[in-house]
């Protein structure tokens, strides 16, 4: 039986779909929180909201512009051009903070609506040198978060060890893989589903999908 309640971190884009369809199969209740960070295709927002609602997942949209003030990037400023680190860098999509601040107010969040289950679709596998995604990041903020509000929050990360072939598989063992290609946005590019091709981020999407149907034939 399902007992409890889940706040989701959740962008529309695959990871955190994936993640929506995880928690729906494990909590009584589940919400979903979206952050207007003044990113580059507002179509990101919109996409979480649809989705949110054919779920029937009650979703928040809470206003973080200030992040997009404090930290010019790529997916901030059309300006920037999206491309991998080198030498060392940090990928120009890289934006400084966004994780802390997220889980941080989805910590608030669930501490107003009576969750004790913060889910995210983080991950150490594929996560570009994000230092943001790393498992020590998300353990030390959930002892930070319980701390600073006497709660005993737990920040549940069901990607955080799998590559993208076993994020599309999860996906699938979710009856969902479909609904995750064809409504999801996760291209730097604004476009949905398969994206544009070319970005880093649909290439890793698209390699990843490729991999998994790959071996899924094979079976």
């Amino acid at each position: 039986m399902k007992q409890g309640k889940a706040i989701v971190v959740f962008s529309g884009g695959q990871d955190s779909t994936t993640c929506l369809f995880w928690a729906k199969e494990r909590y009584a209740e589940v919400e979903a929180v979206t952050f207007d960070y003044g990113q580059r295709h507002r179509l990101e927002i919109e996409c979480a909201k649809e989705i949110a609602k054919e779920l029937d997942v009650k979703h928040h949209i809470l206003d973080m512009s200030l992040l997009n003030q404090l930290a010019p990037n790529a997916l901030t400023r059309t300006d920037i051009e999206v491309a991998d680190g080198e030498d060392g860098e940090l990928p120009s999509t890289f934006v400084p903070g966004r994780n802390l601040l997220f889980m941080s107010f989805a910590g608030v969040l669930a501490s107003q609506v009576g969750a004790k289950h913060i889910v995210t679709g983080v991950c150490e596998t594929d996560f570009s040198g994000y230092p943001d995604c790393r498992d020590i990041f998300i353990k030390s903020l959930n002892v930070t978060l319980n701390l600073s509000m006497d709660d005993t929050f737990v920040i549940e990360t069901p990607l955080m060890w799998l590559n993208k072939a076993q994020t599309w598989e999860l996906a699938d063992k979710l009856g969902a893989l479909d609904f995750v290609r064809e409504r999801t946005l996760t291209c730097y590019n604004g476009v949905i589903a398969d994206g544009c091709g070319e970005c880093p981020s649909c290439k890793l999407r698209q390699n990843g999908l490729d991999e998994y149907l790959t071996l899924k034939k094979g079976l």
